[in-house]
């Protein structure tokens, strides 16, 4: 019964590790590591932070970067900040769309370049146009939603004025 009593008492759980007690720390280096350079791949993020003298690990730095909000546009890392600026701004991710299609009166389809999709999904539906019901993106594919033909027609001049495609 006493070894019970012990255990319970033990101050350290099974799941705490020596990273969890500096992620405050750990995440306030990441955010500079992203903004300060072009960083595309967690392996990269574990290293710097590695030779920066901070404990890390892929699943820590997985979990830094969902708490921090952090978006991977194009080949990089980027902080919610820079990730939210294309909203009004759609020329910095003209670069990415390659190709614009309809399927039926109330789907339309933009190809992109690989791992763009969500970046520009996300744009578009941070833009809120009114001719856009949703959008679902995958890695370089993205199907928006429009409530029927006449919001679809609207959508593709905006589209075709915004990307030329």
């Amino acid at each position: 019964m006493q070894d019970a009593c012990d255990f319970m008492q033990e101050p350290k759980m099974l799941g705490s590790e020596p990273e969890h007690s500096n992620a405050p720390a750990r995440r306030t280096l990441l955010a500079k590591i992203i903004r300060e350079q072009s960083v595309g791949r967690q392996t990269e993020l574990v290293e710097l932070l590695r030779k920066l003298g901070h404990v890390a690990t892929q699943s820590s730095v997985s979990r830094d970067l969902r708490e921090l909000g952090v978006a991977k546009m194009g080949d990089r890392y980027v902080l919610p900040e820079t990730a939210m600026q294309p909203k009004n701004d759609f020329s910095a991710l003209k670069q990415f769309v390659s190709a614009r299609l309809t399927a039926g009166t109330n789907l339309t389809v933009l190809k992109t370049t690989i791992g763009s999709a969500q970046s520009v999904a996300v744009a578009i539906d941070t833009a809120q146009w009114p001719e856009v019901i949703g959008t679902i993106s995958g890695d370089d594919t993205i199907f928006i939603a429009t409530a029927g033909a006449d919001a679809q027609r609207k959508l593709e001049l905006r589209l075709l004025a915004l990307f030329g495609r």
